[in-house]
């Protein structure tokens, strides 16, 4: 028995094997190099944490052949050069207690050996007080030569061949142009993230975009990088919103607050894409990609965003680094928040509340802006209500001017200067106007086209309203401030039923009793595992209230608690509203109109029905010129 143990124990041997150096770098860059846009974000990291003011990205066959990114940052000395080239050789931190205040890009010294263990690598790197530079030539993580150069201070890294030592993980790159994309839009992140450093991106010596370095700092930087790399058509809404996360129940008395800021542009109401390919989220300037994040942009949305539909930002959360880590993927692009509930709901009352002022004015203006004016200088240029500009927040100087007045072919001849067109204001030595929204300036009810859409005439163009939409709207935001009053009317059960629930959800129900009371929704325990519904809101007609109390239970977990409690069951309301507000053929006097009009002037967010539909679209004098012809 001994001698067969012992034989045993003698197979066993040697069955655990050290990897070689070469070996670990390139399982290593399986998970931090994915494709030529990982290289490019690594090196322009490195560059950023350089301090560099000017990077230069060239890029061959998509990053297959090459990736070159050149810096002008403080480089590095020969040995700080050769120490690089080395796994977990880093400047960024030089102890464990460090990574609790990661204020770096890079901190994991992974990137850099893992990028040449693949590809063919030479390193430039010069300090401004040095003569010469030193160069660095690897090849497959085989250090090739050593060397001092002439060479620009800063760094410059050049990858060729990338994954040519690796078949197995080349085959798997896509198309050239597939590669390029990624790579363009790593960089554009990058230049989100810095606007005060220039970025200069070229592909196949071709050069894609020039950005030149921005002066100033915050929203006004940010606005200029957004327009050079998004286009002039920029219709967002600035947000700004500092204070402290909400403190947690079993957060010690003598705990310091928590301070965090978000700030950036959203998209005005209705603005969105199919995808989210215009949502940038940036935590402590590091672009990275958080559920809860985008849970909470939706949530702020709600209902000025259709079913399917992304919004488009560009926001920055600013946060202390121990209130997260980023230390939980090798590519850094995923983040996890001490207060994930807190900095969830911190930001989705910073969109809600942007969206919010987007229509905010005193009250009791709107009567004399109705009675009073019937023309003006109104400079908004737009297809769609929803793309208008918030009224409180800094208006984007966008470089949008008011348009000249048209000229028509029939009056091209005479060359004697003509006075402006009765809509459209003459722009001689005239400074571009701050845009205000739709609902702001006076409306002229014309008629009813299709026994649905309302035709309104502005100073600044054509306007149609949906009054099926609109209607909804008015009903929607009334039935909810009746919640928030708790003021829901509750409709007794003739018989009421018992709902035995799973153990998790017997106790999340028994702490949301309140929140359902606020909603009409009568409940109690009625037992360990069992409550007793005798109560419903009126406007809900349900067969099955056991699955209605369940699907409640799903949303208010879905929605996160604290949140906005106030939106469970939501959907069940505006199936109410959809089914009591105005229908496509109901006909309506001019006075129930302009009463339907005015009642959707005090909706908080007018401009979409709660489907996140368009109530209003707006065709200004420029676009209907445009589409007769009459515009030279």
């Amino acid at each position: 028995m001994d001698t067969w143990a012992v034989t045993l124990n003698d197979d066993r041997v040697n069955r655990v094997k050290l990897l070689s150096e070469q070996v670990a770098n390139q399982i290593a860059a399986g998970e931090v190099v994915e494709r030529p846009a990982s290289v490019v974000k690594e090196l322009v990291e490195n560059a950023l944490d350089a301090a560099a003011r000017k990077i230069l990205v060239e890029v061959k066959a998509g990053g297959r052949s090459l990736i070159r990114v050149t810096d002008d940052g403080h480089g590095m000395s020969r040995d700080d050069a050769l120490m690089c080239l080395e796994r977990h050789a880093t400047s960024k931190i030089s102890r464990a207690e460090d990574l609790a205040t990661i204020a770096t890009m890079g901190f994991r010294g992974e990137a850099v050996p893992s990028i040449a263990s693949v590809s063919r690598f030479t390193l430039t790197s010069r300090l401004a007080e040095a003569e010469g530079g030193t160069e660095i030539a690897v090849n497959g993580g085989k250090m090739l030569a050593v060397k001092e150069t002439g060479a620009a201070v800063g760094t410059a890294v050049e990858v060729r061949s990338l994954f040519y030592n690796l078949p197995a993980r080349r085959k798997f790159l896509r198309t050239e142009e597939t590669e390029r994309a990624h790579v363009q839009r790593t960089l554009t992140l990058m230049a989100l993230a810095h606007p005060e450093v220039a970025f200069t991106l070229r592909h196949n010596d071709r050069e894609v975009w020039r950005l030149l370095s921005e002066s100033g700092t915050g929203a006004a930087a940010l606005e200029r990088r957004l327009r050079a790399l998004w286009g002039e058509g920029l219709r967002l809404i600035e947000i700004d919103c500092a204070g402290e996360l909400a403190r947690r129940p079993f957060d010690e008395d003598d705990a310091p607050p928590k301070a965090c800021r978000v700030w950036g542009f959203i998209g005005a109401p209705g603005v969105s894409r199919s995808n989210r390919e215009h949502q940038h989220v940036f935590v402590n300037q590091r672009p990275i990609d958080n559920v809860g994040l985008g849970m909470a942009l939706r949530e702020g949305y709600h209902t000025a965003l259709m079913k399917g539909k992304y919004p488009a930002c560009c926001l920055f959360l600013e946060i202390e680094p121990a209130e997260v880590d980023v230390n939980i993927h090798p590519a850094k692009r995923e983040v996890k928040f001490h207060r994930e509930r807190e900095v969830r709901r911190f930001v989705a009352e910073a969109v809600s509340e942007g969206l919010a002022s987007f229509h905010s004015q005193e009250l009791g203006d709107r009567s004399q802006e109705i009675e009073s004016a019937v023309a003006g200088n109104f400079g908004l240029e737009a297809t769609d209500v929803s793309t208008e500009t918030v009224v409180e927040q800094k208006p984007l100087d966008m470089g949008f001017a008011t348009p000249p007045s048209p000229v028509h072919k029939e009056d091209a001849a005479p060359l004697v200067p003509q006075p402006p067109s009765p809509h459209q204001p003459s722009t001689i030595n005239q400074q571009p106007q701050p845009a205000q929204p739709l609902l702001k300036v006076p409306l002229k009810i014309l008629g009813v086209v299709g026994k649905l859409y309302v035709v309104l005439e502005s100073d600044r163009g054509l306007v149609l309203m949906d009054q099926h939409a609109a209607h909804e709207r008015v009903l929607y935001e009334q039935l909810l401030e009746q919640m928030q009053r708790e003021e829901t009317a509750s409709q007794k059960l003739l018989l009421p039923e018992t709902v035995e629930l799973a153990a998790t959800d017997a106790q999340f129900v028994a702490e949301q009793v309140e929140t359902l009371s606020r909603l009409g929704v009568g409940i109690s325990a009625f037992g360990e595992r069992t409550f007793l519904l005798d109560a419903l809101p009126p406007f809900v007609k349900v067969k099955d209230t056991k699955n209605f109390v369940l699907t409640l239970i799903d949303e208010l977990k879905a929605a996160g608690a604290g949140v906005n409690s106030m939106r469970l069951g939501e959907a069940m309301v505006i199936m109410t509203v959809c089914r009591q507000a105005i229908k496509a053929n109901d006909a309506l006097a001019g006075p129930e109109l302009e009463k339907l009009l005015e009642d959707l002037r005090h909706c908080t967010m007018p401009y979409t029905c709660p489907h996140g539909r368009p109530t209003l679209i707006e065709m200004s004098y420029p676009e209907l010129e445009k589409k007769f012809g009459r515009t030279v």
